[in-house]
């Protein structure tokens, strides 16, 4: 009931009666809690229903698409994020090079030749958006207090340390789009991801 009360078949109140009294009972709560009560119950079924379309979306992926695997090895690239690449992409081939995959959501900045300067332009958010939106949610939580140390956070950084009012945002968007290109090379190779490979190969060759 959400008041704290049960009422047992056949202990002496009629149907009816008992609808009468638990309305009676329920309006001679304050409004403020009634709402209370009624806001806890929404959310709990709200709880319920995410953790059951979790749960679909982890058997579509394990079951009928297995490379999301490959996809989930960056940290930060959750079964959402890597089923629904798959699902949008849909063919890894129809790209030539995996840096068109950045393009191909809408990821790449223009450019406005002015002069000597350059300035960069807005994306052209062509694409699917529900999928670029989420590239963006993987790159704040690469670049975010709980990223993984990895050259794609190196190079995020970096580039969000050269100043500006926008620079932190470009940052995330440069990022997403990096982050949709390794997605693509890691779907179509199916190696195993190496967060720090770059740093690697540089230390091997000083050595």
């Amino acid at each position: 009931m959400g008041l704290g009360m049960e009422f047992v078949e056949g202990s002496g109140f009629a149907a009816g009666r008992q609808g009468i009294f638990v309305t009676d009972g329920f309006n001679d709560i304050p409004r403020s809690a009634q709402r209370a009560s009624e806001i806890g119950q929404l959310i709990a079924d709200v709880a319920v229903a995410i953790a059951e379309y979790d749960r679909r979306i982890e058997q579509i992926a394990t079951e009928v698409h297995p490379e999301v695997a490959r996809l989930k090895q960056v940290k930060g690239v959750g079964t959402l994020i890597a089923l629904t690449y798959v699902l949008t992409l849909d063919d890894p081939q129809r790209f030539r090079r995996s840096r068109d995959a950045g393009c191909f959501l809408g990821l790449r900045p223009g450019r406005r030749n002015s002069g000597q300067s350059e300035p960069q332009l807005h994306i052209s958010k062509e694409g699917d958006r529900y999928l670029r939106t989420l590239m963006v949610q993987g790159a704040h939580y690469i670049l975010g207090p709980f990223g993984q140390d990895s050259d794609l956070r190196r190079w995020g950084l970096k580039l969000a340390e050269r100043g500006g009012k926008n620079a932190k945002k470009r940052a995330v968007v440069a990022v997403a789009r990096k982050l949709a290109v390794l997605l693509h090379k890691l779907w179509v190779s199916g190696e195993v991801y190496e967060p720090l490979r770059n740093n690697h190969e540089v230390e091997s060759a000083v050595a």
